[in-house]
């Protein structure tokens, strides 16, 4: 099947900023959809395609926007790898409305409970009881063994005998998902390899004609995906980094001892990904991505750029600096003088973007070329650089840039910081420290 007409995009920014409150989400829906709001319009379209139709439907989380699609219906799931052409053994994240959607799935043998009933935990091995308890709902995806005459698609799971699944924060995202009555299989709405979408401009960008609706609830909060753990291996692991970290684990009881399952690059080519993020190169925008390890010198990032951009053989006529916790704007290139002579602002979803002329001496010929130069600050604490990461990235290929320069932060900042870091570094094709 293919999209009827162009994509089309829905505000339900509203539901997204107020939430439920102390409503159940039943309790909201209810309202939203005896008040025929323009919102809950929105919501019941993207269910009914969502039930249907074998498009997916792009909608926002906590994390990233995530493409969705019914998990049980094989047509459908495959909707997600055509839409986003993602390779077929690259798993996929369920995202659930609550324990009792989630027993459904462990236990499908039996008589589904209600939603308000639920004893799932009772079906989920008792090594995830502790961080269930603390970090649901939320950016934490769980490993689970996928039972015998499971109601999942099995292109789901990739092959494995193992699923991935959350409950997400965004009320936003559970409420479509309680519409829909169905559990959903949501990776990121990006085209496949791309920086991961933290607006619907950056679905749209990505994904016009290939989708038919998009709900546009506003910027996400976290901005880089779910953390992903294994408490079925002997330590848990964690296999992909994200808003919840290691530390923040180790608190939890049976995870004292969790480890780093994961390494920044890609697997081996025959190699199955255990959890999505592992095996391809992602995040990457179409500009080169030159990588500085935090604490590289800010003097000598300055001479290997200016180098690059005198060297006839890089040949970029322009670049993108995205600065994060030490870098100056403009980093020297240019004197201060000049820079202000020069300096424009560039209406973005990215704040602080901005652009300037770099004057560059040839090594070839010593002819003086120009060299457009668009700089972006993330800002220094590591949840703005989270939240603004992948937007910059798609910010400097829309001024089509040639190569990104980006400021690295340690990894040794926090939870987010290391995820911020396993992103950059699957993104970039130079990895530097100077």
């Amino acid at each position: 099947m293919t999209p009827k007409a162009s994509t089309r995009i829905a505000s339900v920014r509203r539901l997204n900023k107020e939430g439920p409150g102390e409503r159940s989400l039943a309790e909201w829906w209810a309202n939203e959809r005896d008040n025929h709001t323009p919102e809950a319009a929105a919501i019941e379209d993207a269910a009914q395609l969502l039930r249907t139709s074998d498009i997916p439907v792009a909608f926002p989380t906590e994390t990233v926007y995530g493409l969705g699609a019914d998990a049980t219906r094989s047509d459908a799931v495959q909707g997600i790898y055509k839409a986003k052409q993602r390779p077929s053994d690259n798993p996929l994240i369920i995202h659930v409305d609550s324990l009792g959607m989630l027993e459904r799935l462990l236990n499908p043998t039996q008589e589904s409970p209600s939603r308000r009933t639920s004893t799932a935990k009772n079906a989920i091995p008792p090594i995830y009881d502790s961080v269930i308890s603390r970090f649901w709902p939320g950016p934490l995806t769980i490993l689970l063994p996928n039972p015998s005459g499971s109601p999942l698609a099995p292109e789901v799971t990739s092959k494995l005998t193992t699923f991935g699944v959350r409950m997400p924060s965004s009320p936003l995202a559970r409420l479509l998902i309680h519409v829909t009555d169905r559990p959903l299989a949501a990776p990121s709405a990006n085209a496949s390899t791309k920086p991961s979408p933290t607006a619907a401009e950056h679905v749209f960008h990505d994904l016009e004609g290939r989708i038919e609706l998009i709900l546009d609830g506003g910027p996400c909060g976290v901005g880089v995906e779910s953390t992903v753990v294994d408490g079925l291996s002997d330590p848990p692991a964690i296999l992909r980094p994200g808003g919840i970290g290691i530390e923040e684990l180790r608190t939890c009881a049976g995870w004292e001892n969790v480890q780093v399952g994961y390494h920044d690059g890609t697997l081996d080519v025959k190699e199955i990904p255990r959890a999505p993020g592992m095996k391809y190169r992602h995040y990457s925008p179409k500009a080169r991505v030159v990588l500085f390890e935090a604490g590289s010198d800010e003097e000598a990032v300055t001479r290997h750029i200016r180098k690059d951009l005198e060297d006839s053989a890089i040949g970029a006529h322009m670049i993108g600096v995205v600065r994060t916790q030490h870098w100056k704007r403009g980093l020297g290139l240019l004197s201060a003088n000049e820079m202000q002579k020069s300096l424009k602002r560039i209406p973005s979803l990215v704040d602080e973007l901005v652009g300037f002329s770099v004057p560059v001496s040839g090594q070839v010929n010593g002819s003086t070329a120009t060299k457009e130069t668009f700089d972006c600050h993330l800002g220094t604490d590591v949840k703005s650089i989270a939240q603004g990461l992948f937007s910059a990235l798609r910010a400097m290929d829309e001024m089509e840039v040639d190569v990104i320069y980006v400021e690295g932060v340690p990894d040794h900042q926090g939870d987010l910081a290391a995820a911020v870091m396993n992103r950059l570094r699957k993104a970039a094709g130079a990895e530097l420290r100077v």
